[in-house]
């Protein structure tokens, strides 16, 4: 494994590149501040260089907050944010930092979605982004790299994109939400029953629980075999 300076790109950082289009975002984006011995563990840990948009996030922010929260993007952690992107993956897409990760957790939003980079293990788009969704427990493929994920994440209509999946009232609950508390619904999103995102029971849970139920649903249901 590389050290944390050989990772960092002083000539040429990506944070540039991606604060650039921070300020130029449609939608809100909160940058949330990193404690500079914690960003060089996490950079160490995922082994990527700050020279890429996902190194430049994980070494300079402690992850950014997307729409009042809605979408969380993992970096180095912090006190809102509880979560970084090596430790959040360890034991999911490998099992020990310096292993070639099968698939990258990079994101999740508010109501138990997953954004994953394909490290190979959901085909041979190496690279690209899936969304794990809470609405057919289905990883679908965006079709778009880290770079353009980003891009999605800053200036796409989110409110298309979540079409039905957002209740009157979204924005002042998601607002109050921690990094690693996602909502819950019953009926499931997915079910015929929970269609209705406005008449579902909702509750706070913790993301690591949404995504191991995710998981076991998608066992219980025949798409794992």
């Amino acid at each position: 494994m590389k050290q944390a300076d050989e990772l960092i790109d002083k000539t040429d950082p990506g944070w540039t590149v991606v604060e650039g289009w921070i300020k130029k975002a449609k939608n809100k984006v909160e940058i949330l501040p990193t404690e500079p011995s914690k960003a060089k563990e996490a950079l160490y840990h995922t082994q990527v260089t700050t020279h890429s948009a996902m190194g430049a996030i994980v070494f300079m922010t402690g992850g950014l907050l997307i729409d009042d929260g809605w979408i969380r993007i993992l970096g180095s952690g912090n006190i809102k944010f509880n979560r970084t992107l090596p430790d959040w993956n360890k034991g999911k897409s490998f099992k020990e930092f310096g292993e070639t990760p099968a698939f990258l957790l990079i994101a999740d939003d508010a109501i138990g979605g997953f954004y994953l980079m394909n490290g190979g293990a959901l085909g041979i788009d190496v690279g690209m982004i899936y969304y794990f969704s809470p609405d057919s427990l289905e990883f679908e493929p965006l079709e778009i790299n880290y770079s353009e994920f980003l891009q999605f994440c800053f200036n796409n209509d989110l409110d298309k994109f979540y079409e039905g999946s957002r209740w009157k009232g979204w924005r002042a609950e998601v607002s109050k939400l921690k990094g690693d508390e996602v909502f819950n619904f019953y009926p499931f999103l997915w079910s015929k029953e929970g269609s209705d995102i406005e008449k579902n029971a909702r509750k706070i849970i913790p993301v690591q629980e949404q995504y191991s139920l995710n998981l076991d649903l998608r066992k219980q249901m025949g798409f794992d075999k």
